[in-house]
């Protein structure tokens, strides 16, 4: 076929395709993330990730000649979403993979949908339809389903009841958020700029936070950890942040239904074959439940404002 013949992909196309990227990358981000625990204190780890990334975002706007500079407006939305998604949502997010199986705290991440309908309903005025309410529902239930059978193969054990409440919280720093982000939206701020300073704030907090605790700020120069930190920092953070917030502005925040439809499988597949994870017959109705729920919200039509 020639290029005068080449019919560009429609707009769903290209989102269902973006959605796809960022699955099969945060599906494997949470095993990447198991890499970095250990000798080095998981706050530095996460500066280390989002530190390096924010570099790359910045370093790309100036090559590219993207103006960089945001309106104080901006800059509180960035300040909101760096401190939920990129500080406190992550610092918790390896908190929780330090006391049970990556997939598990992927499976979690699936309440998002659910989370976003509440928020975006409760302070922007979004409705939702019934559809999308109820495949949020589903998809609640069925991480309710998976975490409890988590705490039952654990037998009520403390760690892994604290790593499920960390997955818990940090889901919702991420809700939170996603709120700024929509903020800085609304205030005008481009994407990749916005995510950079977003970036930016998040590791600022965590240092002055370390800093305040004693976090030894070490770095573990193996080719796993070294290795996790660059895909970390790169394609989980960079590639599939910015393809994520340029999906959820044009289609909305609900777009992170068709992503968390399709993470947790990968999730589990790849805790299966490098954690040797086992899961039982409740972990996979929970999953079940997960992708039910979530194909409702994929047929569901999108939201409207009030």
């Amino acid at each position: 076929m020639t290029l005068s013949g080449f019919r560009r992909p429609s707009a769903g196309v290209l989102a269902l395709l973006g959605v796809a990227v960022c699955a099969v990358i945060w599906g494997t981000t949470w095993f990447a993330i198991t890499l970095q625990l250990g000798a080095v204190d998981p706050i530095a780890s996460v500066v280390w990730r989002f530190g390096l990334a924010a570099v790359v975002l910045f370093a790309g706007c100036v090559l590219t000649g993207r103006r960089i500079r945001l309106t104080r407006a901006q800059h509180l939305a960035a300040l909101g979403q760096g401190a939920f998604v990129f500080a406190l949502s992550y610092a918790f997010v390896y908190a929780s993979e330090q006391r049970v199986a990556s997939a598990i705290v992927a499976v979690i991440f699936a309440a998002l949908a659910f989370l976003n309908l509440v928020l975006f309903r409760v302070v922007a005025g979004q409705k939702a339809a019934r559809m999308a309410w109820a495949g949020a529902c589903l998809g609640l239930v069925g991480v309710g389903v998976l975490s409890a059978s988590e705490i039952v193969g654990a037998h009520l054990g403390p760690a892994a009841m604290i790593g499920i409440g960390f997955g818990i919280i940090a889901v919702s720093c991420s809700t939170v958020g996603n709120y700024f982000a929509w903020r800085g939206q609304v205030a005008g701020a481009a994407v990749i700029p916005a995510t950079a300073w977003a970036m930016a704030y998040g590791t600022g907090l965590l240092v002055l936070y370390g800093l305040a605790t004693g976090v030894h700020w070490s770095l573990q120069l193996t080719p796993a950890y070294l290795g996790s930190l660059l895909y970390l920092s790169i394609f989980g953070s960079v590639v599939a942040f910015v393809i994520y917030f340029t999906l959820a502005r044009s289609r909305g925040y609900a777009l992170a239904s068709y992503i968390s439809a399709l993470t947790p499988p990968i999730a589990m597949l790849v805790s299966v074959l490098f954690e040797g994870a086992r899961f039982g017959w409740p972990a996979f109705a929970g999953l079940a439940l997960v992708l039910a729920g979530q194909a409702l919200l994929i047929r569901a039509p999108p939201v409207a404002a009030v």
